[in-house]
């Protein structure tokens, strides 16, 4: 029974995973609103698209690439942020 939980949770996830990052790239390139996509993505993380009950050190190489990734495009649009309002 236990494992039909997990399988129920995964697709939600992935659902608001994916709205999240939709989200960010309106924000991006419709309202040029660069700190507000990368708090955006950065929410997106939060709702891991993989099996969430799978431990870090389980989960293999491409998904950990990926998530850091993710995170570093999350710091690129942070810096963008910061500088584009700096000026």
């Amino acid at each position: 029974m236990e494992n039909n939980k997990i399988k129920s949770v995964t697709p939600f996830n992935k659902v608001l995973y994916f709205l999240f990052i939709a989200l960010a790239g309106y924000q991006f390139f419709a309202k040029h609103a660069y700190v507000d996509s990368a708090a955006t993505l950065g929410i997106a993380l939060a709702f891991d698209p993989f099996n969430p009950e799978q431990s870090w050190p389980r989960r293999p190489l491409w998904q950990k690439i990926w998530l850091f990734a993710h995170l570093g495009i999350v710091g690129l649009l942070f810096g963008l942020g910061i500088g584009i309002g700096d000026r």
